[in-house]
């Protein structure tokens, strides 16, 4: 980067609910295109609007994100206008996962982004991994756990 030179501000936002190895190459990959990044963490009770629960609590979810080395600075994400959030963060480029890549809806979001020269850049998930698969996992496993020391109780 030169003295004169802008710095490249690139955000990304999610809930970061069970935090995997995917989350963690998201913010490696994000940095690694920008100068400083900046993340936002779902508050929790956006989490809740969108139909979801958060296993860990926004305080703690923030926490994990602030300390990881890619990121610059972690803020709550409180609506979903990241439009918003990118202007007032002068922001160049946002991060978003490739699960909304050519959606009807991204498409639109992708003009309104480019009027403000503003690109969206997206990232493919990592294949396997997602906090909904490891909630249902655990609840998979604290069912078992359940039903072993019920039979154990019964014995």
């Amino acid at each position: 980067m030169t003295k004169n030179k802008e710095p490249i501000i690139g955000y990304t936002a999610g809930v970061y609910d069970l935090f995997h190895i995917g989350h963690l190459n998201l913010l490696k990959n994000a940095k690694g295109m920008c100068d400083k990044l900046v993340v936002g963490v779902t508050v929790d009770e956006l989490v809740t609007y969108k139909g979801k629960r958060a296993m860990i609590p926004f305080e703690d979810r923030i926490e994990i994100v602030r300390s990881i080395k890619y990121v610059d600075a972690a803020i709550p994400q409180y609506d979903m206008d990241k439009l918003s959030v990118c202007k007032k963060l002068g922001a160049s480029i946002l991060f978003v996962g490739d699960d909304w890549y050519a959606t009807d809806k991204w498409k639109k979001y992708e003009e309104e982004f480019k009027k403000e020269g503003i690109k969206i850049i997206y990232f493919p998930y990592t294949k396997g991994v997602s906090s909904t698969k490891i909630s249902q996992a655990l609840g998979y496993v604290r069912d078992l756990d359940a039903k072993q020391l019920e039979n154990n109780k019964e014995k």
